[in-house]
C-alpha cells in the first residue's frame, strides 16, 4: 500500500463544532478525505501545496477554508448564495466550501491553467454540481457584465496586499454583498489603509475577526467588507495595475 493510500485525515468534529458551530456529516468527511487524496496525487505532477501531513492539511486547508464563515449570519449560511473564490490555486477555499454548503454556487477563479484543470478534474471526481473553475484574471472578470457586481460573496485568501485583494473582489460583489479577505497578521495601520481603499470601491470594513488556528495557534484574521454602493467603472484597473499601484 502506498503512502498516499495510508494517509487519513484526523477526526475533528468537536473542534469544527466549537470553532465554527458547524461539523461535517459522514458524506462530507468522505469528500474531504477524497480532496486530500487528490491533492497528494496531484502534487506528484505539479506543485499544488507544501502542506501535506494529515493534521496540517486539515488545519491549514480545510479548517482555514471554512473559517471565513465565522462572521456570517445564520440566514446567510442557509441562503442559496453565489460565491466567487479569487485566486483559488488548488481549490481553496472554494472546494471545501462547496462540500460544506451544497446549496451555495461556487465559482473558483485562477489565472493558472494547470491549477484550474486540476480543480475542475477534482470537482468532477467528487461530483460537486455546485462548483466550477474558470481561468481568468480578477481584473478582467470584474469588467465583464455577466460577472461584475453579480456575486453575493467574494473570498480572497491572502493572494496579495489587502487593498489589492479588495480591488480584485469588490467589483464582482453585488451591492449589499460581502468581500471576505483571509489574512494572517493584522495591524491598525492595515485597517486604516483598507478603509481608504474600500471607500473608493463602494464598501466599508464591517468586521475584523481575529483567530487562532485550532492546532498550531497560528494567527489569522478574517476581514469582512460590506458593499454599500456600486463600484466606480474606474475599477478594477487593468491587469497588473492593482498589484503595482495599490489603492
Amino acid at each position: 500500500m502506498s503512502q498516499i493510500e495510508t494517509n487519513q485525515l484526523p477526526q475533528m468534529n468537536q473542534i469544527w463544532q466549537q470553532t465554527l458551530n458547524w461539523q461535517p456529516n459522514a458524506n462530507q468527511e468522505q469528500l474531504f478525505q477524497q480532496v486530500y487524496q487528490e491533492i497528494l496525487v496531484g502534487n506528484e505532477i505539479q506543485n499544488l501545496t507544501r502542506i501535506t501531513s494529515p493534521e496540517d492539511f486539515w488545519e491549514k486547508h480545510l479548517w482555514d477554508s471554512l473559517s471565513g464563515i465565522v462572521g456570517l449570519e445564520e440566514p446567510d449560511l442557509q441562503n442559496n448564495l453565489e460565491i466567487i473564490d479569487i485566486g483559488t490555486g488548488a481549490g481553496f477555499p472554494g472546494i471545501p466550501l462547496a462540500i460544506a454548503f451544497p446549496h451555495w454556487k461556487l465559482t473558483l477563479l485562477d489565472s493558472t491553467r494547470k491549477k484550474i484543470t486540476f480543480v475542475n478534474d477534482t470537482i468532477a471526481k467528487l461530483k460537486l454540481n455546485n462548483a466550477t473553475g474558470i481561468i481568468a484574471r480578477a481584473e478582467a472578470l470584474g469588467r465583464i457584465p455577466g460577472d461584475r457586481q453579480s456575486y453575493d460573496i467574494a473570498m480572497v485568501r491572502a493572494v496579495s496586499k489587502a487593498s489589492v485583494c479588495a480591488e480584485y473582489a469588490l467589483p464582482l460583489v453585488k451591492v449589499g454583498g460581502l468581500a471576505i479577505l483571509y489574512r494572517g497578521h493584522w495591524s491598525n495601520e492595515d485597517t486604516v489603509n483598507l478603509r481608504s481603499a474600500a471607500g473608493k470601491l463602494g464598501a466599508k470594513v464591517e468586521l475584523i475577526y481575529p483567530w487562532e488556528t485550532p492546532l498550531s495557534q497560528g494567527v489569522r484574521h478574517c476581514i469582512y467588507l460590506r458593499k454599500h454602493s456600486g463600484t466606480s467603472k474606474e475599477y478594477p484597473r487593468p491587469v497588473g495595475i492593482p498589484e503595482k499601484q495599490p489603492l
